[in-house]
């Protein structure tokens, strides 16, 4: 089964939210594990991940925090995952051509090579600005209000 890392999750959900503050400054990590019920330690050394990818820039001092390090739109959810995860497989010998017992007679390994590079290429297609222009889950939408009035 194909799925993502709970830190890919996270990941993702992070950038979203740091795109939709788009220019009214950085985020620390704290305020992002809040809001999202994520575990902060977890969050950090995620968040220090896309840093390191380039992902994201971070800033230190009181008014301090993380924001992208490009424009939304020039950051793809492939980026994301691989940050976090490394390369996409779909397949043990994704990664360790040669090392699977089957390798030299595997007859789906070619034709699942091809279904990783069209998951591959969605992936890139989907970019960080996609993800913040899709409106939050109902339930979502109605706590932010709720608590905007806080």
């Amino acid at each position: 089964m194909l799925r993502l890392s709970k830190k890919a999750d996270y990941a993702l959900m992070a950038m979203k939210h740091l795109a939709l503050r788009g220019d009214r400054g950085s985020s620390n990590a704290r305020e992002i594990a809040e809001q999202y019920d994520i575990p902060i330690e977890l969050l950090a050394k995620v968040l220090q991940r896309l840093v390191r990818h380039g992902l994201l820039a971070s800033h230190q001092g009181t008014r301090g925090g993380y924001q992208l390090a490009r424009v939304p739109a020039m950051i793809s959810v492939a980026d994301v995952i691989q940050a976090i995860d490394g390369p996409v497989t779909v397949t043990a010998c994704s990664v360790d051509e040669g090392a699977c017992e089957q390798y030299a007679k595997c007859n789906v390994r070619d034709p699942l090579w091809r279904v990783r590079e069209r998951i591959l290429s969605a992936l890139g297609e989907c970019t960080i600005a996609e993800l913040a222009a899709d409106p939050p889950p109902v339930g979502a939408a109605r706590a932010a209000v709720l608590h905007s009035h806080v």
